[in-house]
């Protein structure tokens, strides 16, 4: 009986030893920790500003849908909001409006020598137009070959531009 005794005493003792210290060496890093904080970092400088224009401001300047088409409103938020477009049941493109206060978006119109609706336009890419109204980025993006650059520039005419402009 001693010696059962001794045996559980001593086991008690290592697995103590071996709790200890294992709870107390530092833990190495994951495979995905430096991701984190890199994101983390990040995100810190690409915060929405705090003056912002709400996303419920911008959905009454969205074009209205004709012509076989459809409109989804599909996000809203602060600084942000945008409109799916279909026909016949397909996406077509997608249009925001996004208020680049606090944010780079606006630099890229500087040097643009094209207008859409008498506002700086640019083309990303094959699929997105651009124009910049004041402080507020609108944009057409292509999700169906069908939808042209020429058709993105006809959407963005149809925006109330003149409305935006007048948003603080």
């Amino acid at each position: 009986m001693i010696i059962h005794r001794g045996h559980r005493v001593v086991a008690a003792l290592l697995l103590s030893v071996v709790l200890l210290t294992t709870a107390c060496t530092p833990k190495a890093p994951g495979r995905f920790d430096q991701a984190q904080k890199e994101s983390t970092q990040q995100s810190k400088g690409l915060a929405v500003a705090k003056t912002a224009t709400q996303g419920s401001e911008f959905n009454k300047l969205f074009p209205k849908a004709s012509d076989g088409y459809q409109g989804v409103y599909t996000q809203e938020k602060k600084g942000f909001a945008n409109l799916k477009l279909k026909k016949g049941g397909k996406d077509i493109a997608l249009l925001s409006i996004s208020d680049t206060t606090g944010t780079p978006a606006a630099a890229k119109f500087s040097k643009s020598t094209k207008k859409i609706g008498g506002y700086p336009a640019i083309e990303v890419g094959k699929t997105q137009t651009a124009i910049l109204v004041g402080k507020y980025q609108v944009k057409a993006i292509s999700s169906n070959p069908s939808f042209t650059a020429s058709d993105r520039a006809d959407w963005l005419e149809k925006f109330n531009l003149n409305g935006l402009a007048k948003l603080k």
